[in-house]
């Protein structure tokens, strides 16, 4: 099977890439990525010899650079890429129309021309919008996003729901809580903690620090993609979540305990714009059809995410 994978420099993409190279040593593996920022291609210098992977760098919304790849003949598309940080997209929402609303109309537009036999896209738990302090998102949870990171990720769902029932495009969605583990950029709260702590620095958390988000490992998470690329229903959404509620204020705490830093390390700051109160999602669904659970209970994972970034600090300084 060869499969064209978006995104995948990046923290989930480079993740799922070893998690498929492993399981599926036949597979021809392309990834796609243009490099920005938060992609980097030292993420996956263990594949980098591979006979059965190949690294392309392109802009998927650019179909120019993008069309000679499903010209070769492809079997399936995972898209990954996307602009994916709430605060990048308050200060510049254009950069995430052109990414994640444009880039996922040119790979629908080469899927129905090439006939590419599936296509999944990773979504997310943030297109629902914000829940109260009780309730869970489903897969009919009505769209709601907040901010334009979420707007856009919701508008590309609904261009591939679209395109499943204009054009009978083969495509599935999948909607994931927060990821966490090894690889991610340290913008995101997890990888930014344990960074700031690591060299006694303030951990600088918005507002009160009650935000509430469901937290999932990113190999959960790649186990689920899997699942869903390889067995789920076409047209249909799974909600991929690991049942792991934390608030913003805890995960800092027990961030500074495994390291041994105190808590007067941290600081509230002015709430960011638009900032959602609680995500959590009911994954009854993949659990019930795919029979997938996650594995890794979120005070083991995040010790060993921490252990990670503690062994790896080059990397780390390097995205400092």
């Amino acid at each position: 099977m060869k499969l064209l994978i978006t995104g995948g420099a990046g923290f989930i993409g480079s993740n799922f890439l070893y998690y498929m190279r492993e399981k599926y040593p036949d597979y021809h593996l392309i990834n796609l990525d243009k490099l920005t920022y938060a992609g980097n291609l030292e993420n996956l210098g263990g594949l980098a010899a591979d006979p059965h992977y190949r690294f392309v760098r392109a802009d998927v919304s650019d179909r120019n650079q993008v069309e000679p790849l499903f010209q070769m003949g492809l079997d399936g598309v995972i898209h990954f890429a996307a602009e994916s940080h709430v605060d990048r997209s308050i200060g510049r929402p254009e950069i995430f129309v052109t990414t994640n609303i444009l880039g996922t109309q040119v790979l629908l537009d080469l899927i129905r021309q090439y006939r590419v036999g599936r296509y999944l896209q990773i979504s997310t738990d943030e297109v629902y919008g914000s829940l109260g302090p009780t309730g869970y998102f489903t897969e009919e949870t009505p769209l709601a996003p907040n901010s334009p990171y979420s707007a856009s990720k919701a508008a590309a769902d609904l261009l591939v729901r679209a395109a499943h029932h204009t054009f009978n495009l083969p495509v599935l969605i999948t909607r994931c809580s927060n990821n966490y583990g090894p690889y991610q950029f340290p913008e995101k709260l997890i990888p930014l903690m344990i960074a700031r702590a690591l060299v006694g620095k303030k951990l600088l958390v918005y507002g009160d620090g009650l935000n509430v988000r469901d937290w999932l490992h990113v190999r959960d998470h790649c186990r689920a993609i899997d699942m869903v690329f390889h067995n789920g229903a076409v047209g249909e959404i799974y909600n991929i979540g690991g049942n792991q509620e934390r608030s913003n204020q805890e995960i800092v705490k027990l961030i500074l305990a495994e390291l041994g830093q105190p808590e007067s390390l941290i600081e509230y700051v002015k709430d960011r714009p638009g900032h959602d109160r609680r995500y959590a999602i009911d994954a009854a669904k993949i659990r019930r059809e795919l029979g997938w659970t996650p594995q890794i209970d979120f005070e083991t994972g995040l010790r060993e995410t921490i252990r990670w970034y503690t062994e790896n600090r080059d990397w780390l300084e390097k995205r400092g």
